[in-house]
C-alpha cells in the first residue's frame, strides 16, 4: 500500500476559489499481539511494521533486546511478537493493563541512567540535520522523520510516520533487528520532546536525541533523571543541550 495518496481539494482564497489537488499520508491500523494476546493497536502508515512493533516493545519498556523475541509473525494487519514468557514482561503488561499506570507506571524507570560513554561532535550534530528533510513531508505536511546516525556522521536508518512516536519506534526496531548497537549513535527527531519521546530513547539506551523542535519541561526533566543528552532547537548553526551538555565536543 502506497504511503501516499491524491485527493481533490478546493482552494480557497480572498480571491475566489479554484480546484486543487493535494497529495496526503495514509495512515493505517495494526493490532500488536505478544504470545497471541492483543496487547495495542497502533496508526502508523502502511510500512515497516515489524519494525515499529520491535521498537515499541523495546522503547516501551516490555523487552530489551532482541535476545527476548522467539519470533514474528505478520498476518494481515496483525503482528504477533513471540517473546520469552519472563517476570519482567508479566510485570510490565499487568502495569500497562491495569488502572495504576498513573501511580506505578512513571516509577519504573527510576533505576535508568545512561553512562557519557559515546561523546558527539558538534559539526557532525549539525551537519547531519539536512537527514530530516523529506519530500513527503513538504508535499503533505504530514509526516514526522526519525533517524539513527552513527558518531562518524553516516546515517543507519530512517523512517517516516504519521506519528513522531512511530517514527522512532521503527528505527529503533530496525537497528534490533540488523543486531546494531544503538549506544553509539544519536536519535534526529522532527517532533517536540516530551517525556514520552525522550524515554522511548532513553529505554533503548540512545544517549542523545537531536530535534529541531521544543522540548517540553517533562522532557528535560526526565532526559536530565535518565543522565540523556537532550538538544533542541537544532538549526545549521546550533543546538540548544539541555542535559548532559558533555556528549556533545566542539
Amino acid at each position: 500500500m502506497d504511503t501516499v495518496r491524491e485527493y481533490d481539494s478546493v482552494k480557497i482564497t480572498r480571491r475566489g476559489r479554484e480546484p486543487a489537488r493535494d497529495q496526503v499520508m495514509v495512515e493505517a491500523t495494526i493490532d500488536l499481539l505478544v504470545n497471541g494476546t492483543r496487547l495495542s493497536s497502533i496508526v502508523t502508515t502502511p510500512e515497516m511494521h515489524r519494525e515499529l512493533v520491535v521498537g515499541y516493545l523495546i522503547t516501551e519498556g516490555a523487552i530489551s533486546s532482541m535476545n527476548d523475541v522467539q519470533g514474528i509473525e505478520q498476518d494481515g494487519n496483525k503482528v504477533d511478537v513471540k517473546i520469552k514468557n519472563f517476570e519482567h514482561f508479566n510485570l510490565w503488561y499487568e502495569l500497562r493493563s491495569s488502572g495504576c499506570i498513573g501511580i506505578n507506571w512513571e516509577h519504573r524507570d527510576e533505576d535508568l541512567f545512561l553512562p557519557i560513554g559515546q561523546r558527539f561532535d558538534i559539526d557532525i550534530i549539525l551537519d547531519s540535520l539536512g537527514y530530516l528533510y523529506s519530500d513527503i513531508h513538504k508535499k503533505t505536511r504530514g509526516a514526522h522523520t526519525a533517524c539513527l546516525v552513527d558518531a562518524g556522521g553516516e546515517m543507519r536508518y530512517r523512517a517516516l510516520d504519521v506519528g513522531r512516536h512511530n517514527a522512532i519506534d521503527k528505527v529503533v526496531g530496525a537497528a534490533a533487528l540488523a543486531g546494531e548497537d544503538v549506544t553509539k549513535m544519536f536519535l534526529l527527531s522532527s517532533g517536540r520532546q516530551p517525556a514520552g519521546m525522550v524515554m522511548k530513547a532513553a529505554r533503548a539506551g540512545i544517549p542523545l536525541v537531536v530535534s529541531k523542535a521544543a522540548p517540553i519541561s517533562s522532557g528535560i526533566e526526565s532526559a536530565r533523571r535518565a543522565n540523556l543528552t537532550l538538544a533542541c532547537f537544532a538549526d545549521v548553526e546550533k543546538v540548544k543541550a539541555f542535559s548532559c551538555p558533555e556528549r556533545i565536543v566542539s
